[in-house]
Formats: C-alpha cells, sequence, structure tokens
C-alpha cells in the first residue's frame, strides 16, 4: 500500500502549481485585444507572470507614392527596399507587470516598464501605466525619457478603443532652439471583423512642444493564429518606439508598408 500512495501523493504535489498557473485568466485567449501593442501605442493586454512575448517590427523605407504604379511594381511596392527593424522581448515579472527591451535596426534601444493598474472588466475602462527610456548608439548616445497613462474600453468581443496620453523628454535631437519635449494625445482602435481577423488604425497627434515630422498615423489589418499575430500595416513613417513617434512621420503624402509579428509564450 505504501508503495502505491507516496507515487500519488507526490504526483499531486507535483501537479498542483501547474493546475494554478493553468488557472490564471491572463492565460486565456482575449478576443478584444490580441496583442500589447496596436501598431506602436500601447494595450492593456496583460502578459501573464512568469511568462514572455516577442515582437517583430519591419517598416519598409520607400513610400508607395514614389512614381506611377509601373514604378512602384517594378520596385514590388517597396518591398525591394531597405527597413528599419525592430526586435522586442517582454517578460511579466508579477501580475499585471511588464518589462521589455526593443532594439531598432537604427541601433536605438528602448527600456520599457509597464503596470496595469485597472483590469479590462474589472472597471468601466482599462487603465495602464507606461515608463520608459530610449537610447540612441546602443543606448550611449541621446536619452528620452517618457510616460504614457493607457486607457482602454473592449467592446465586448469586438475589439478595443484606446487614448494614450504622453510626455516624451528630449525629442528635439536637431536643433538646440525650441522646445525638448513632446506631448502627445494618442488615440487608436481596434475592431474585429472576423473570428482571427482585426482592422486598426491609429495615430498620435502632438498637443505640445517639439514638431518636427507630420502626425504619425498607421492603420491595417491583422490575423491571429494561435499565440500568433501577423499584422500589414501602412503608416506616413517608420517610427515605433515612443520617442520616434513623438518625433513625427516624413510627411503626409508618404506612406510606407510595414507588418509587426509578435508571438506569446504560454
Amino acid at each position: 500500500m505504501k508503495t502505491l500512495v507516496l507515487p500519488i501523493l507526490a504526483a499531486m504535489l507535483i501537479a498542483a502549481p501547474a493546475s494554478a498557473q493553468d488557472d490564471d485568466p491572463d492565460r486565456d485567449p482575449n478576443d478584444s485585444q490580441p496583442d500589447f501593442y496596436v501598431a506602436t501605442l500601447n494595450t492593456n493586454l496583460r502578459l501573464p507572470k512568469g511568462k514572455m512575448a516577442f515582437r517583430l517590427t519591419h517598416r519598409f523605407l520607400s513610400t508607395l507614392g514614389d512614381g506611377d504604379f509601373n514604378d512602384l511594381a517594378s520596385r514590388f511596392f517597396g518591398l525591394d527596399s531597405s527597413a528599419q527593424i525592430g526586435l522586442e522581448l517582454k517578460y511579466s515579472p508579477f501580475s499585471g507587470g511588464q518589462i521589455g527591451i526593443y532594439r531598432t535596426s537604427d541601433r536605438t534601444i528602448q527600456l520599457q516598464g509597464s503596470y496595469n493598474v485597472i483590469k479590462d472588466g474589472t472597471g468601466p475602462i482599462g487603465v495602464g501605466v507606461v515608463v520608459n527610456v530610449d537610447g540612441t548608439d546602443n543606448f550611449s548616445g541621446q536619452f528620452s525619457p517618457g510616460a504614457a497613462i493607457v486607457l482602454s474600453r473592449e467592446l465586448g468581443d469586438r475589439g478595443a478603443i484606446y487614448l494614450q496620453p504622453s510626455f516624451v523628454g528630449n525629442t528635439n535631437l536637431i536643433s538646440d532652439a525650441g522646445d525638448d519635449y513632446t506631448v502627445m494625445a494618442g488615440a487608436g482602435a481596434r475592431l474585429r471583423v472576423r473570428r482571427n481577423t482585426y482592422l486598426f488604425v491609429e495615430g498620435s497627434p502632438r498637443v505640445s512642444g517639439y514638431k518636427q515630422g507630420v502626425t504619425l498615423v498607421s492603420f491595417g489589418f491583422e490575423q491571429r493564429a494561435g499565440g500568433h499575430v501577423f499584422q500589414l500595416n501602412f503608416s506616413n513613417g517608420f517610427g515605433t518606439t515612443l520617442a520616434q513617434v513623438a518625433r513625427g512621420g516624413t510627411a503626409k503624402d508618404d506612406w510606407y508598408l510595414g507588418f509587426n509579428l509578435s508571438r506569446k509564450f504560454y
């Protein structure tokens, strides 16, 4: 009898933590918020404690409006051009919290931390706080600290809308004149049009401080497949960090093809 009881008790002790982990609601798929970003704006999707997520961003640097259709086709709709690529890894050290490191191919590194103060569904809106700092030249040059509040409202299982007021310091890297900070009022929306297909749009207008480029706007569609989300986007700039977004896009008529690819490890 003892030879049977001991293995059973050991198996129960081993299985208990895994069962508790499986009951974590943050592990459940969220049909309204399938990813941690819209295109560049943060969402309030929670990363389960002790889990990780990966993101790849890719922005082709050739505008889609150069020349006529034949010119565009000869460049394979911008796919022949060089690109700005970013890689990000996120980790959740505790429930509702995330830390991440993100590097773009122009050698900018962004360190970010966020905390979901009010979870969507718990209150009338979801509320998150994001703090980050950009560093150019592999985090050895100019530093741009920033902070944002992420407000979200889930539309049942049909999507979500977002507001992201934010402040970014040291955004003016080209001149000693003028303001050296930027205040933005980011807004975005995601609409679920099929079971795993979404449309989205976002914009980050500057309301105060330094202005160089135009307001960065992105739109497109995305497809969810298990723990992956593939997004095809069109933007009038190629910035993806908070400070790059604060510096704006290149021109109103410049549109760049890009994509995001994210993977959740849970």
